[in-house]
């Protein structure tokens, strides 16, 4: 357990709190509040002894620094007491494949929510499948039922709760019971809602992952990603990490460390603003509904409920039916929005997507087209007039 500065174990905070504080260690440092940026490869040992019997904190760059120390420890703390260890990994997909290698061997077979995010589809279909592993997609909303889907050789359960594009609600604590009865592995892309919305190690997940790159760094401008593991899988998972010569530049460690530290103020803005425009924009005439779980009209707002302490700035849209190009149209228009991958930075963004070509288990008929919008930190009126912008170029398009 952690001490306090005068001894005995800390007292128990709130999360806001903890996501300053955890991991900080500033009496280590020489009082500065942030850890150093260390460019490390070599570490020097005081004698050959303690060179050949690896005695020492810290043992070569690419193992650990001071400053890699501190963002596991502060997710570590975040993450909750379930909670064994945390790895940094180069991206969120260096993450989910990582998370992956650590738990799967020749002949297995993996259970994949047909809601993943795309390249982790690509991944388990284009590389696992060359090492004998078998990939299953199954509906998202399968909950206990996915019992009937494991086979001997299932070694590991792939959930994303909600989908980043489609954002169907997982029953995660129902799937991992069936999981874990039958011998299996639930890992979890958690970056929707961060463990500051859910701590899905709590819920029966033995790996959660998050694209760092998002809500972590909060500014669009880092590349990382973390697995968070309970006792059951830290030992694989850290030496799968080893082994593979895996590693975050120290630049990117201290940009993921300074986002967290206004991850808490961030995300509440992120989802108190994106629910104001989500209530605005199911009063438009031009939207069919919304896909959005913190929406009380969402199928999986029950679960999200009783789950989830929050939400971010991330859900789809599905207008009524219209031309394609009125939807470019609108798009195009947008001027606050930007068109473009990723989410989780300052900026809002906006796209067009159909799940069509990468579902196998389930049909996507949404009922009309989709286009995915992260709510960014602008003032909710700017972006509300700039969508009404948006949707007059849709309509005049439409009739065109």
């Amino acid at each position: 357990m952690k001490e306090g500065k005068k001894g005995g174990p800390a007292p128990a905070r709130h999360q806001d709190t903890r996501v300053i504080n955890a991991g900080r260690d500033p009496a280590s440092y020489h009082g500065f509040v942030n850890p150093p940026v260390y460019h490390a490869s070599t570490v020097l040992y005081p004698n050959a002894e303690d060179f050949l019997a690896h005695r020492s904190r810290y043992q070569y760059g690419r193992r650990g620094t001071p400053t890699t120390e501190a963002l596991e420890l502060a997710l570590q703390e975040l993450e909750g007491p379930q909670c064994a260890g945390v790895a940094l990994l180069p991206s969120g997909l260096a993450a989910i494949s990582a998370a992956l290698l650590s738990v799967v061997h020749a002949g297995d077979h993996i259970l994949a929510t047909d809601s993943a995010y795309g390249p982790t589809r690509a991944f388990c279909d284009q590389i696992l499948t060359r090492y004998g592993v078998t990939t299953t997609y199954f509906d998202p909303l399968a909950g206990a039922s996915i019992a009937a889907l494991m086979r001997d050789n299932t070694r590991a359960v792939f959930l994303e709760s909600p989908g980043s594009l489609s954002f169907e609600m997982q029953d995660v604590t129902a799937i991992a019971s069936a999981a874990h009865a039958k011998g299996a592995i639930v890992l979890m892309d958690n970056t929707w809602a961060t463990p500051l919305h859910y701590r899905a190690l709590d819920f029966g997940v033995d790996l959660s992952i998050q694209a760092g790159t998002k809500y972590i760094g909060g500014h669009a401008d880092v590349m990382i990603g973390t697995v968070s593991a309970n006792s059951r899988t830290v030992a694989d998972l850290q030496k799968n990490v080893r082994l593979s010569g895996l590693c975050v530049g120290p630049d990117d460690v201290y940009l993921g460390l300074r986002g967290l530290r206004t991850l808490a103020v961030r995300l509440e803005r992120h989802y108190r603003s994106g629910l104001a425009v989500a209530r605005w924009l199911e009063q438009r005439p031009e939207v069919l509904r919304l896909l959005h779980p913190a929406m009380p009209g969402d199928p999986g707002h029950a679960l999200w409920k009783r789950d989830f302490t929050g939400a971010c700035g991330l859900f789809s849209v599905v207008f009524k039916p219209t031309p394609q190009k009125a939807v470019y149209a609108f798009l195009d228009t947008l001027e606050l929005f930007g068109i473009g991958p990723s989410w989780g930075g300052f900026e809002s963004l906006a796209i067009p997507f159909d799940c069509t070509n990468v579902r196998t288990a389930t049909r996507w008929a949404p009922g009309g087209p989709t286009v995915r919008l992260h709510i960014g930190l602008e003032a909710v009126e700017d972006l509300l007039a700039d969508l009404e912008r948006g949707f007059a170029a849709l309509a005049i398009a439409a009739r065109a």
